[in-house]
């Protein structure tokens, strides 16, 4: 253990100690329930312990807290948009179609990935990546649709295939390295 350490624990310490209740507070308000806010607070503190920065004041610790946070309700909107999304789609199958609970898990993980994947991109690119790929449309199609020349097109469709592919090695790495 590093003498640096024990400053360290200390530090997130007292910011929790000093914080916490705020934001769960300010959570449980933007949210409307107590059991998010809990959730994502806790989850604001760990994303802190995984990234540690200093703050220059009370204030300043709250600034960075709020947003970290905010960028998880967000993410949590977003994940439930997507979820109650797919249970839409589902609820129209007949049963004797139904996927299976497990099967409906694993799609759900592969749309919150894609989600997060087109998250990245400029709008136009991810666009263009939805229109080509889900909805079968053609780079004229597209082009006309987003305003910019098929070369445009093949450009963004480029981009979000590269990004796919890098995102891919990430995941292959990751996997390797377990």
């Amino acid at each position: 253990m590093s003498s640096a350490e024990p400053v360290f624990q200390q530090e997130m310490h007292t910011l929790y100690s000093d914080h916490h209740g705020w934001l769960t507070t300010w959570l449980r308000r933007r949210l409307g329930n107590t059991f998010d806010a809990a959730d994502l607070a806790q989850d604001t503190f760990l994303r802190l312990l995984n990234k540690p920065r200093g703050f220059d004041s009370f204030d300043g610790a709250r600034a960075c807290l709020s947003t970290i946070a905010k960028g998880l309700c967000i993410d949590l909107w977003r994940r439930r948009e997507i979820e109650q999304a797919w249970l839409e789609a589902i609820a129209a199958r007949p049963e004797a179609i139904m996927p299976s609970a497990e099967h409906q898990v694993m799609v759900i993980q592969a749309l919150l990935e894609i989600d997060a994947m087109l998250s990245q991109l400029p709008n136009k690119a991810a666009s263009a990546f939805v229109m080509a790929m889900v909805y079968g449309m053609t780079d004229k199609e597209v082009a006309a649709e987003l305003g910019v020349s098929d070369r445009m097109v093949r450009k963004y469709m480029t981009q979000a295939m590269l990004h796919c592919m890098a995102l891919e090695a990430q995941h292959l790495a990751a996997h390797l390295s377990e």
